[in-house]
This record gives structure tokens, C-alpha cells and sequence, in this order.
């Protein structure tokens, strides 16, 4: 049974509809900038932990006193 060429059209349209509304979400997604940004701000909260902030200046303040005596021996 042949189908009705305006109810073909509709639906031709309604996919590109969603195929736009695909791409425009990748392409959202996939911006460099917000990714940047999104990696500045987990890196902050992480930061904010204190169990993982004084480990890494304790590990930090470790290796320097390490280098300093390896320097001077």
C-alpha cells in the first residue's frame, strides 16, 4: 500500500528535527572549552578534600626535603 507523500514529508522532517537536535547536543558536548572547564572544576573540588590536600603537600613538602638532601651530601 503506497503511503500518503505529506505524511512521508512529516516524518522526513521530524528526523532531521532529532538528527539537529542530536548533533547540537555532541556538539555541546564535545566542546573543548567546557570540557576544560569542567576539568578546572573537579580538579577544585578534589583540591577542596582535605585528606587529599595535605597528602599532596605532605608528599610535595617529602620529595623537596629528598632533593635537598641528595643536593647537599
Amino acid at each position: 500500500m503506497a503511503r500518503d507523500p505529506d505524511t512521508i514529508e512529516r516524518e522526513i522532517e521530524q528526523a532531521r528535527e532529532a538528527l539537529a537536535g542530536a548533533l547540537d547536543e555532541l556538539s555541546e558536548r564535545a566542546n573543548p572549552q567546557r570540557l576544560a572547564d569542567q576539568g578546572k572544576e573537579m580538579a577544585a573540588e578534589k583540591w577542596a578534600d582535605p585528606k587529599i590536600k595535605y597528602a599532596v603537600i605532605a608528599a610535595g613538602t617529602l620529595i623537596g626535603l629528598l632533593v635537598l638532601r641528595k643536593l647537599f651530601k
